[in-house]
């Protein structure tokens, strides 16, 4: 379990950046990168990360997004007696919202807060029965009067809210909670993967790409893929560990310490065909567990990735995370070694034969 992974995962999940405010993760990326690759930018605040490989200007581009943007919320409104209504940024379960930590992020620095409601003892008992609504939520940041929590706080309307939940080891010393591993994960894949390449020859131009506002659309994918017009996608994102109480068996489809998660189908992608049976052969001979998933429910940034220009050969590779757009994820270091395992082979293997084979 690499030291250097961990410490790179801490830094990214702690940074405050939900979809259109990612510039705090960008920054961290880029200060780790910056001596390893050519940096460019699309125009609404994606990072593109260019590693030269030994094929030539003629090399197959090799594309590997991760999203930067976590969900939250934003301010939409204070009332008169200084509470906060917000809105959703991203996609949010009601019932897993109400009695968190928040941060809000002003022009006067950082504000922290909590979720509240109106008390359980007045409510009648049909209400006692039911889930809270987002809607009937405020976060409580301890001002007495709209006016102090404008003037004095310095909180308005658009300030981003941030789940508050560091970096924290378990029990388990493989296993890490933590906000935002989806995708801070699949950021620092990208991390990992670039600095990698520096001692490893790769037959392919690799671009790394820290992405920006998935939660909300894809966005970032499909700006920063017009950037590039890749080649091949391999989606560096996380995968829905299931393995919890509640779940069948014929539910579960990732599970912690089982290895990286293979997508057979998502919403928005049906991986190329070719290409995920290259990934489960390389996997099968280099002794890398994997686990085969679908999440008809969900999207990537594989999917606005794969439709750029004539097509893109793509395929979306998840490290299992437990408890997924919620405050609080649970990571196992095994799955992220072997995931960065799984790609670095993959990209080696990525040369223009075998890409020109992939759409024969």
């Amino acid at each position: 379990m690499s030291k250097e992974s961990i410490l790179l995962l801490k830094e990214l999940t702690d940074a405050r950046g939900i979809s259109g405010y990612e510039k705090e993760v960008s920054d961290i990326m880029v200060k780790h990168l910056q001596s390893a690759a050519s940096l460019t930018r699309d125009r609404i605040g994606s990072v593109i990360f260019e590693k030269k490989g030994a094929g030539g200007a003629a090399a197959p581009k090799i594309m590997i997004p991760g999203h930067m943007d976590e969900i939250g919320f934003m301010v939409r409104f204070i009332t008169e007696e200084g509470f906060i209504k917000f809105i959703p940024v991203g996609g949010w379960y009601d019932q897993v919202i109400l009695s968190q930590r928040v941060i809000i992020k002003t022009s006067k620095g950082d504000i922290v807060g909590v979720v509240g409601s109106k008390p359980p003892h007045i409510m009648t008992p049909e209400e006692r029965t039911k889930v809270l609504e987002k809607k009937d939520m405020f976060i409580d940041v301890g001002a007495s009067s709209k006016k102090e929590a404008e003037e004095e706080f310095g909180i308005m309307p658009g300030d981003p809210i941030i789940p508050d939940c560091p970096f924290t080891p378990m029990k388990n010393k493989k296993l890490f909670m933590a906000k935002a591993l989806d995708n801070r994960v699949g950021c620092a894949l990208v991390v990992d993967i670039i600095k990698a390449l520096k001692k490893i020859k790769h037959p392919n131009n690799v671009y790394g790409v820290g992405t920006v506002q998935e939660e909300v659309g894809c966005r970032g994918a499909r700006t920063s893929a017009f950037s590039i017009n890749p080649d091949v996608c391999l989606v560096s994102e996380i995968g829905i560990a299931n393995d919890v109480p509640g779940t069948t068996p014929e539910q579960i489809s990732g599970k912690l310490g089982k290895g990286p998660g293979i997508s057979i189908l998502d919403a928005g992608l049906i991986p190329n065909i070719k290409l995920r049976d290259l990934a489960i052969s390389i996997a099968k001979k280099n002794k890398i567990p994997v686990q085969l998933f679908a999440m008809p429910g969900g999207g990537t940034d594989g999917g606005p990735v794969h439709l750029n220009a004539r097509g893109v050969p793509s395929l979306y590779i998840g490290v299992p995370i437990r408890y997924i757009h919620t405050h609080a994820g649970i990571i196992n270091m095994d799955d992220y070694e072997n995931t960065l395992k799984l790609m670095l082979l993959l990209i080696r293997n990525l040369d223009a034969k075998t890409v020109k084979g992939l759409t024969a």
